[in-house]
């Protein structure tokens, strides 16, 4: 395998995000890696994203062609936050090899950084050696742990998602990780597979009470529907629907903590959508909000008249458990 010459990551863009009760010039980093070790979520595509084929010290050498790509051709000087993510578990030694891990922590050295990692490979001893090379005291969390949890109910993440970790795993993995002076930043998925638009919006609303007191950041990802997936699948035989707008600015707006949210393929058919007239005003809203947490705006976005409206409300009254959509 030829491992010569600068490699693109497989992402990479600049932009603005929040951190806790702050907005920061960030670059965000998708690096392809090893290839998630789990491989099993009904709604993720990234996990075909892979090196394959290729041993440990190929896919070592292949990650560090990306990360001199980003040194040379981004300028992350002026970003204090980096956001970096793999296909599976950053912290999974089957997928990002040591010497790669370590490259990262030298190459961000005094950054604040978002890192993702399944809750089976946060070993501490090894995200320890991280931050030990990361961390220059800059910031009194020099790295928040970007876990996967999805929803608080393990029925949901085992019948729906197929996640394969626990509530209880997340809760002691997030206790642990404070205990070493870390953050926790909690993704949660809007309406998986299976679920009614209103079971998916209790869902949330209950996942969002039961992680807050584990988590500095709550993001809610509303789920889109990615090529080569189990729900890619359901959706073309008319069994799935991504959620509406309006549901996700009505958990916003419900959310006791504030929450991040930049939906995925928002106002198309594969994501989450109204009928494409209100579209556009409400997923910048929704954007805006993520950065400003700007109550008002919620406000102002919970008023905007539109005929798909009763629809929703339509929706979120009859619609039935184990039954087709009753919209596209």
């Amino acid at each position: 395998m030829d491992t010569t010459g600068e490699i693109r990551p497989l992402a990479c863009w600049q932009g603005m995000d929040r951190v806790i009760d702050e907005v920061l010039p960030s670059t965000t980093i998708i690096l392809t890696s090893g290839g998630c070790s789990w491989n099993r979520c009904l709604m993720c595509q990234y996990r075909h994203e892979r090196y394959t084929g290729a041993d440990k010290e190929n896919i070592s050498q292949l990650m560090l062609r990306q990360l001199s790509y980003i040194e040379k051709n981004l300028d992350c000087q002026k970003t204090p936050l980096i956001k970096l993510y793999t296909s599976g578990s950053f912290f999974d030694p089957a997928e990002v090899p040591q010497d790669v891990c370590d490259a990262v922590a030298s190459q961000f050295h005094g950054k604040c950084m978002v890192i993702e990692s399944r809750i089976d490979y946060t070993d501490i001893d090894r995200i320890t050696r991280f931050v030990e090379i990361l961390d220059d005291g800059t910031h009194a969390i020099p790295l928040f742990l970007a876990l996967g949890l999805e929803t608080s109910s393990d029925e949901i993440r085992e019948k729906c998602i197929d996640k394969g970790v626990t509530f209880d795993a997340y809760q002691k993995t997030a206790d642990l990780l404070h205990d070493h002076g870390l953050g926790v930043k909690s993704y949660l998925l809007h309406k998986p597979p299976y679920l009614t638009e209103k079971e998916a919006y209790d869902d949330m609303i209950q996942s969002i009470s039961d992680i807050a007191p584990f988590s500095e950041m709550i993001s809610m990802n509303p789920c889109s529907v990615q090529r080569n997936t189990h729900v890619e699948k359901l959706w073309k035989a008319g069994y799935y629907r991504p959620p509406y707008l309006w549901s996700i600015i009505e958990v916003l707006h419900a959310a006791k903590p504030h929450l991040l949210c930049d939906p995925l393929a928002g106002g198309r058919a594969r994501g989450p959508h109204n009928c494409g007239t209100c579209d556009p005003v409400l997923l910048d809203g929704i954007r805006d909000y993520a950065l400003t947490a700007d109550r008002e705006l919620l406000l102002s976005l919970r008023q905007v008249q539109c005929t798909c409206h009763e629809e929703w409300e339509y929706v979120m009254e009859h619609e039935k458990p184990y039954n087709m959509p009753l919209t596209s």
